[in-house]
């Protein structure tokens, strides 16, 4: 709890993984003898602030998932899990089904991103509750091309352009909304900002770390690991 606010995590674990090209969930995938979903638990467990977390985890293996956490494994808030639905919004309103009535912020973030840090857990929830809506993010490095058919259309500012990352943490009753008129209006949207965007909303910029990067592909594998391999030795 934090400013006296209940908040909530939702945890998405229900992606297929067909970018890794591996027959096992990335979630499931081991990293310092730990699964990257049991770090990224541990992270949001480890904030201080967050009073239950919500596993949205592929229906097909959801008691695997729950066997990752038995025992005392670190439940000193509520652990739940549910099912993921057939896109990303579909997964997060079910993880919004299952929150407390009394949450008061919500704070979504991807299962394969085992790297977040408590201090940017913590900014970025505290910006959500000063601002409303709020996301980490950082800067970009490169020269980013708008391109056309294989050709160059314009090149945005630099300065302008950030990469996204999660979490991405909201007022609850700010997102129940959004997402409710986004099902009325048959949208979809893969991005939980863009869907508060789409009702007017404004969302706060949170600096992250370029560290918390999103294990999507097997070359993200070597990185994520040398960083937790950083983190651990460093402990």
């Amino acid at each position: 709890m934090l400013n006296n606010k209940f908040i909530s995590a939702i945890i998405v674990a229900a992606g297929s993984s067909s970018r890794m090209q591996m027959n096992v969930s990335k979630q499931l995938l081991k990293i310092c003898d730990k699964t990257v979903l049991q770090h990224t638990v541990s992270a949001f467990v480890g904030s201080g602030i967050v009073d239950e977390i919500i596993v949205v985890c592929p229906g097909w293996d959801i008691e695997n998932f729950k066997s990752l956490f038995a025992g005392d494994y670190e439940q000193k808030i509520p652990l739940k899990f549910t099912v993921g639905g057939n896109t990303r919004q579909d997964s997060v309103g079910n993880g919004i089904a299952q929150i407390s009535e009394i949450c008061d912020i919500v704070a979504i973030h991807d299962g394969a991103r085992p790297l977040v840090e408590k201090k940017d857990i913590i900014g970025v929830v505290s910006d959500a509750i000063r601002f409303g809506a709020s996301t980490l993010a950082v800067s970009v490095k490169d020269t980013i091309k708008i391109c056309e058919n294989s050709t160059v259309v314009s090149t945005p500012p630099r300065e302008k352009l950030y990469i996204i990352q999660t979490p991405q943490v909201f007022s609850k009753s700010d997102y129940v909304k959004a997402y409710q008129k986004a099902i009325e209006n048959g949208e979809n949207f893969t991005d939980d900002c863009q869907l508060i965007e789409s009702v007017g909303g404004k969302v706060h910029i949170t600096p992250g770390s370029y560290t918390n990067i999103k294990i999507t592909t097997a070359e993200d594998i070597p990185t994520a690991e040398a960083f937790m391999k950083m983190r651990c030795n460093s402990n």
